[in-house]
């Protein structure tokens, strides 16, 4: 059996962020043949400008992207959108097709009751244009976010089930 290794990506800059706690939690519920690792350093890529070289933090999310076998994105909600920070990084792959093909999971939280409906729907589009390989099973907002979470771990048990749900829908795209 082959070896699946996913890549986390938080649209949160925060050390505490809920994305990140989100991610850290759906990685724990993945297989034991899988593996998942958390990008850092989005906070360092820089501004993407179409005329400009990859620099090292650019070449490293590329990197990581081309190491994985899926992508999953959690993002927060600012301004009805995605953080600014995590569309430049995605803009980044746009030339390159880094994402064409590639199997991803798109989760928006929010401490609101929306979820985050916005930066979702907002995350898809972009995923769409860079061509991921998704379902409309591969994407979930979680609504109320911070009372779901204690003691930094998502414990609220249909935030749980629904993680699971994204694991086996993201790694059934992976073996399709």
């Amino acid at each position: 059996m082959k070896h699946i290794h996913i890549l986390g990506i938080s649209g949160s800059l925060r050390a505490d962020s809920t994305n990140t706690i989100i991610l850290k939690t759906l990685g724990s519920l993945l297989p034991s043949d899988t593996t998942f690792e958390i990008f850092e350093g989005l906070d360092e890529i820089a501004h993407f400008s179409p005329g400009l070289p990859d620099t090292e933090p650019v070449a490293r999310l590329k990197a990581a992207i081309a190491k994985a076998d899926a992508v999953v994105i959690c993002t927060p909600e600012y301004a009805f959108g995605v953080p600014g920070t995590l569309k430049n990084a995605l803009d980044w792959t746009v030339g390159t097709g880094d994402l064409n093909d590639k199997p991803v999971s798109a989760i928006s939280a929010s401490p609101l009751n929306s979820g985050g409906n916005n930066a979702l729907a907002s995350l898809l589009l972009t995923l769409t244009a860079l061509g991921t390989k998704k379902t409309d099973a591969c994407a979930l907002s979680i609504p109320n976010v911070k009372g779901k979470i204690t003691e930094g771990r998502v414990t609220d048990a249909h935030t749980l089930n629904e993680l699971r749900i994204q694991c086996t829908n993201l790694l059934s795209l992976i073996g399709g």
